[in-house]
């Protein structure tokens, strides 16, 4: 982009992910590109030694597959500063997210002492289940000393996860924790643009991760939910029939574009609208989306990036595969680019 056009926008100059089948953001765009399927199917053998009831596996509705993260057990502690037992008793899903800001900012080429400006952090975290299932049991941490109350304040809540990134990478923007379930790290994206354009800081990251614990288990079937009978997402496909729920981290940094030019940074994409809405109860139920308010979204961040609808080429849907959202989904986007 030269120094004569339009340079108002964010521009995204970092990223850092971690998700099935592919350790960095190359190779899960390879993996989208090639149509690779990266869905792990279990053995009754392994799933037993994961855990699960043999009965349970007997019952004819359980789905043997899941998407898996290759070692969400490990974490560079001393990297960090933690001891190995604060490690232990973190969340996974907060070690990860920690890990993956560092890799962002290093793909950025900064952090926080050679940027020069405050770095905002913007993220949100899955549910905790390895408090509930791993630590929960442990009698050492169950003592009068209080040592439960401080792992569970510290090392395993939602609230922590990004004052605690920013604490430990000395990021001094705002720090914000994101919770709006499925559309918890587009939000995160939105509310840090919002802050870059109100100059409360001058980078920010933003995304989110999700862990499901226990690993390596599959689901039980239920006829009417969003999960798929067969552990196969087929998005907008006349086979679709439920999704697979997967675990998995994404951080962008985030930067001013005028400021990205100037300080020539490498710039991989550039946000120039974006919206938040919610369309309330005009839908069927509360777990369902809506055309309605998916269309209003839509074209809300269309207006604002001033573009033409035709002049988009490239699409990025939810696409859960499911028999409901697909259409609302489909009908949603067709409404808003007719406007």
């Amino acid at each position: 982009m030269g120094a004569h056009e339009d340079a108002e926008g964010i521009a995204i100059i970092g990223m850092a992910g971690r998700f099935p089948g592919a350790k960095n953001v190359d190779a899960f765009w390879r993996n989208l590109r090639d149509g690779v399927e990266s869905i792990t199917f279990f053995s009754d053998q392994e799933l037993v030694a994961a855990g699960v009831d043999p009965a349970v596996l007997n019952a004819g509705d359980y789905v043997r597959a899941a998407g898996l993260l290759e070692g969400v057990d490990l974490f560079d502690a001393s990297f960090f500063g933690f001891s190995p037992r604060e490690a232990e008793c973190m969340d996974p899903q907060h070690r990860l997210f920690l890990e993956s800001a560092w890799e962002a900012l290093e793909s950025a080429g900064y952090d926080a002492e050679s940027f020069g400006g405050r770095i905002g952090v913007y993220a949100g975290v899955g549910m905790n289940s390895y408090l509930l299932l791993n630590l929960r049991p442990d009698p050492m941490l169950n003592g009068a000393d209080g040592t439960l109350y401080s792992t569970i304040t510290y090392g395993s809540d939602k609230d922590h996860l990004s004052t605690r990134t920013s604490y430990k990478l000395n990021l001094r923007g705002p720090s914000l924790t994101v919770q709006t379930s499925c559309s918890t790290s587009l939000v995160a994206v939105c509310l840090a643009c919002q802050s870059l354009l109100d100059y409360q800081c001058d980078a920010a990251l933003a995304g989110g991760v999700s862990i499901n614990i226990p690993h390596r288990v599959g689901y039980r079937y239920q006829v009417g939910g969003i999960e798929s009978p067969d552990g196969h997402c087929r998005a907008f496909d006349a086979a679709a029939r439920g999704t697979v729920f997967s675990s998995g981290v994404g951080i962008v940094v985030l930067k001013r574009l005028a400021d990205a030019l100037a300080d020539g940074d490498c710039i991989h994409a550039v946000i120039k609208g974006f919206a938040i809405n919610n369309d309330g109860a005009s839908k069927v139920g509360y777990t369902a989306p809506s055309v309605d308010g998916q269309a209003e979204v839509i074209a809300e961040a269309l207006a604002m990036a001033d573009f033409d609808a035709e002049s988009v080429s490239y699409v990025e849907t939810h696409g859960t595969g499911t028999a409901l959202g697909d259409p609302i989904e489909i009908a949603a986007l067709t409404r808003a680019f007719r406007c």
